[in-house]
């Protein structure tokens, strides 16, 4: 299948490079040139537009940072909406409001283009290793002449419903993770100001109720003082801010996602906003006068 890709930064770069591997012919774009280079080293043409891209492309995918930008290069100037060919599926893997995401699925089935959200859960860990969880919003058909690339970055693949419901999907593994990190790293604080050894409480709770990926993956990582940027703060901060803006439009009550997006909010705020989001480990210690 002949796959167009636009966005190729922290996730995107890899995620297009499976697909390579996968088999697939590849058109790439991105706003920086230089970040086309390690695609068209890998056999990948580059295109000069989104709407040069989708012109020459089955399934059309975007990885970019937020809804105004999948807008722009879905149904804006140049965008994929003005070169799509009959038959063409346009597929969104960023992480935006569900509302936005049956906004850009309207705007685009009204110029013929089938639309599907489908962010993805895994971070560049799981973007590099094609281990994703991918959730999918939009109708079957499309859902399925976009799952041979979905097979190619992800494990696990799931469609969620129609449109904006991949986006709600992902609304609430972010407030799973938020929470989780929360929790991990307020663990490690705890134990460590109480006299015991962070690693072995971790050690301790892997065997228990309190396992999850969360404390095996990431608690390591806060233990290792491994803040390399997986799943920037910025990122995580952005994706609370959309379940609070859309619990608000519902009406709902979210007192643990509203602390801890106010703690991503102070991590953004303190300077720590580039760090990965495991760095509330950071804020906390501050806060609470560890070294």
């Amino acid at each position: 299948m002949k796959i167009g890709f636009l966005g190729l930064g922290i996730m995107g770069r890899p995620m297009a490079l499976n697909l390579i591997k996968g088999g697939h012919q590849l058109v790439v774009w991105a706003r920086r040139p230089a970040s086309l280079v390690p695609l068209t080293e890998a056999g990948a043409q580059a295109g000069s537009s989104p709407a040069d891209v989708a012109r020459q492309v089955d399934v059309v995918i975007s990885m970019v940072a937020d809804a105004p930008d999948v807008a722009q290069v879905m149904h804006g100037e140049k965008g994929v909406a003005e070169g799509a060919q009959p038959g063409l599926v346009a597929v969104d893997m960023s992480t935006i409001a569900p509302a936005a995401a049956r906004d850009i699925a309207t705007q685009m089935q009204a110029r013929g283009v089938d639309f599907v959200d489908a962010p993805v859960s895994g971070g560049e860990v799981g973007a590099v290793a094609g281990t994703l969880s991918i959730m999918a919003g939009g109708s079957v058909a499309a859902f399925a002449k976009a799952k041979p690339a979905f097979e190619c970055m992800g494990k696990n693949i799931v469609h969620v419903g129609d449109s904006g419901a991949g986006q709600v999907a992902k609304a609430c593994n972010q407030i799973v993770t938020g929470m989780g990190v929360m929790a991990v790293a307020e663990a490690m604080c705890f134990a460590k100001k109480a006299g015991a050894d962070p690693a072995k409480v971790r050690e301790a709770l892997l065997g228990g109720f309190a396992y999850s990926k969360i404390l095996e993956n990431h608690g390591q990582r806060m233990l290792d003082r491994n803040f390399k940027p997986g799943f920037k703060s910025w990122m995580h901060q952005k994706d609370l801010n959309i379940v609070m803006q859309s619990a608000h439009e519902l009406g709902l009550m979210l007192p643990g996602s509203a602390m801890t997006a106010q703690m991503f909010n102070a991590m953004v705020g303190s300077g720590l906003g580039e760090e990965d989001s495991i760095a509330v480990l950071k804020l906390l210690e501050k806060l609470s006068g560890q070294q």
